[in-house]
């Protein structure tokens, strides 16, 4: 158990050299690793980021409107409705969106049975999950009174549909975060309806909320032929109304409405700041092949008729279709801010949110609130181990002191690993960190104690620490394994803090295991080997 191949020892040598270079970011001064992050050998050495709760920032807790997704549903089902019974040539009248799903009319009651079979399916079946509810429900339920058929939203429908909103949801807000540049983000889900997002030492929070509540539904519509001369006007069929952005365009124009004068932005597949040939900022798009061929069509059918690029309802610009655009691409011009068109395209690269999001809650942290709990969460760490170092030394003396030695190797490591990883720094990570420290003098405690035992039952000293190390092994590997899991478990079931310190929790036992029974080890055998111990000094 003493013995070490030469290769062992080359081996833990390095890795704790290793663990001190990958940890040195953490103590150098900010200009120092900015130096180093100029090189391509030393790029990937970079401090622990800090939380929220430490470095400061803002705290979002935005809320899926119920309304606003019910409202999207019941429009996309109206369009559901006319496609099947236009598909199998029933007739219809009176589609009407109601409070809590769309009624229609069949006009011949010869249909009505026709109509029933391919009504039943836009229900729309959701399987139930193995944590669910245990049965299987339709989004719609599908009743009949006469010739008159109503699809409403079930009982879990709605719900359903929320939270596949909020998955949906999460990654378009991650993906315009990561778009701004914002480091270390955290966005998660909360409850049932709900995202909370988390952005460490954001210093334009406003700009931020803008960028990620923004539904960001785009399209490209004719314009209808007539326009309101008067305000309060009533469009004609397949128009509506809608206010303009632009100073040079009238307050409100009417666009049309129909499928085949209109192009979906969601067929967009890149979007960039860009400026025009009068050096004004404009946001640059590409649509894909689909995309493409429906804006070539449209254009090209439509040759000298003005179009309205329209944005959540708002007509930003009304161009002039001068002639055919068949590569894909073009332009969105405004009177933007270079910032807005960055935004705008962040936005559209990122595509539309399933829903409006609106914020409920917020919180900013500051700075000095963020640096006292930094000094306040050192100063208990310090203060800990220390206490825990000079008990190790009063209690073993000079094994006392090579556990210490461990120990210090046990953090560097434990740095080391987090700051490899980008590991974000919390209150709860830095708790996780005092604990570690608690935990991996355990494990030492139980090997000299088991070495104190066989010294004290007439065992030589080499013996006596061999046997500690061998049978100490298994105590030390059950313990720490149960911890793990515990671990383990707190990260599945918990959420914000509690993941964090349950990270650092399971980090700190991995490199406990491996400093308690190999640094330590290798320590007391290079000890043994040049002193040759006639007793063990516990």
């Amino acid at each position: 158990m003493l013995h070490f191949a030469r290769w062992k020892s080359f081996a833990i040598i390095g890795s704790v050299l290793l663990a001190m270079v990958l940890a040195l970011p953490n103590i150098l001064p900010p200009a120092w690793n900015q130096q180093l992050a100029r090189f391509s050998v030393t790029s990937g050495l970079r401090p622990m980021t800090l939380g929220l709760d430490l470095q400061g920032g803002s705290n979002v807790l935005l809320e899926v409107d119920r309304n606003d997704l019910r409202d999207k549903l019941s429009q996309q089902l109206v369009g559901d409705i006319r496609a099947a019974l236009r598909e199998a040539k029933i007739g219809y009248s009176g589609i009407n969106r109601s409070g809590n799903g769309v009624t229609v009319r069949v006009s011949n009651p010869a249909d009505v049975e026709r109509a029933r079979v391919e009504l039943k399916k836009l229900e729309q079946p959701v399987e139930s999950s193995l944590f669910g509810s245990g049965r299987d429900f339709n989004t719609f339920d599908l009743a009949q009174q006469d010739q008159q058929f109503t699809l409403a939203f079930s009982e879990g429908g709605l719900d359903s549909k929320i939270g596949l909103a909020i998955s949906q949801a999460i990654k378009i807000v991650e993906s315009r975060i990561n778009g701004i540049g914002v480091a270390e983000a955290v966005v998660q889900q909360q409850g049932k309806d709900r995202i909370v997002v988390q952005l460490p030492g954001v210093q334009d929070p406003d700009r931020v909320k803008g960028v990620i509540g923004r539904t960001a539904k785009l399209t490209f519509q004719l314009v209808c032929e007539s326009q309101p001369t008067a305000q309060g006007q009533v469009p004609p069929p397949d128009c509506k109304s809608l206010p303009t952005k632009d100073s040079k365009l009238p307050p409100q124009m009417w666009v049309q409405t129909s499928s085949r004068a209109t192009v979906d932005g969601a067929d967009l597949t890149d979007a960039k700041g860009a400026f025009d040939q009068n050096n004004q900022p404009v946001v640059s798009f590409r649509f894909n092949s689909k995309g493409a061929e429906r804006f070539g069509r449209l254009t090209r059918e439509n040759v000298d008729k003005p179009f309205a690029i329209v944005l959540d309802d708002l007509i930003v610009s009304a161009p002039r279709i001068n002639e055919p655009i068949l590569g894909g691409q073009g332009q969105i011009s405004g009177n933007f801010t270079v910032q807005e068109t960055t935004d705008l395209a962040i936005v559209l690269r990122s595509g539309a949110l399933p829903a409006k999001l609106t914020i409920v809650e917020e919180r900013t942290v500051g700075p000095s609130l963020g640096s006292d709990s930094i000094r306040a969460g050192f100063n208990a760490a310090v203060i800990g181990l220390v206490l825990v170092m000079v008990f190790m030394v009063v209690a073993y003396g000079l094994f006392g002191l090579f556990a210490n030695v461990a120990l210090l190797i046990n953090l560097i490591m434990l740095v080391a690993i987090m700051s490899v990883v980008g590991f974000t720094l919390t209150l709860p990570g830095i708790a996780g960190i005092v604990l570690t420290m608690g935990i991996a003098v355990d494990s030492n405690v139980i090997i000299f104690e088991r070495m104190r035992e066989e010294w004290r039952n007439g065992r030589t000293a080499i013996s006596s620490i061999e046997t500690g190390f061998r049978s100490a092994f298994a105590t030390i590997f059950d313990s720490n394994f149960t911890a793990f899991i515990a671990a383990v478990v707190l990260f599945g079931v918990g959420s914000g803090p509690v993941r964090g310190f349950a990270v650092t929790h399971a980090i700190g036992i991995m490199t406990t295991v491996y400093t308690a029974y190999t640094v330590t080890r290798f320590i007391v055998a290079y000890w043994a080997r040049h002193t040759r111990p006639k007793e063990v000094p516990l």
